[in-house]
């Protein structure tokens, strides 16, 4: 009744968690929908497997709607990835999932962390700028792009 009532006069609160393996083929086909090269669902499972990687995924109404996940070696962490789906952007999901991730790493005793994001993509360097990423160095022709086009890399940097 109460998830009736939802779906007629509002959204459902997301709930943020700690991924495992058996989110590994919902994490694999948004990054296959969000990237131009997803992971396999055995790519996705060996990360979540690693001890050093920290996942968490963010449901909306039970439902799967993205995911972070980063890997942390001694005091310095790198985001792997972070993706939302379409159908659930411009909630704040990116954002509530990397301040939980960072929290995460930051009590894991992260020191520093480190992501690489392609120049073109607007809203993320926008959600790493406001969670207090700073660009540290770039990698020309890092990223394919559309045809024959490589795009650069930015690599950013956030001390904890």
């Amino acid at each position: 009744m109460i998830g009736f009532f939802t779906s007629l006069f509002g959204r459902a609160e997301p709930s943020l968690s700690e991924a495992s393996s058996r989110d590994a083929a919902a994490i694999a086909a948004l990054h296959g929908a969000s990237f131009r090269r997803g992971w396999s669902e055995q790519e996705v499972d060996q990360l979540l497997l690693d001890h050093h990687v920290i996942a968490h995924r963010a449901a909306v109404g039970g439902r799967f709607v993205g995911f972070i996940m980063s890997r942390l070696v001694e005091d310095e962490a790198e985001i792997l990835s972070v993706a939302v789906a379409a159908r659930a952007q411009g909630r704040g999901l990116a954002r509530d999932l990397l301040m939980l991730n960072l929290r995460r790493l930051a009590g894991l005793g992260a020191r520093t962390v480190f992501l690489e994001v392609d120049e073109n993509n607007t809203p993320a360097i926008r959600l790493y700028d406001r969670a207090g990423f700073r660009e540290v160095s770039r990698r020309a022709n890092y990223y394919q792009s559309s045809g024959d086009e490589r795009a650069t890399a930015l690599v950013l940097r956030r001390d904890l």
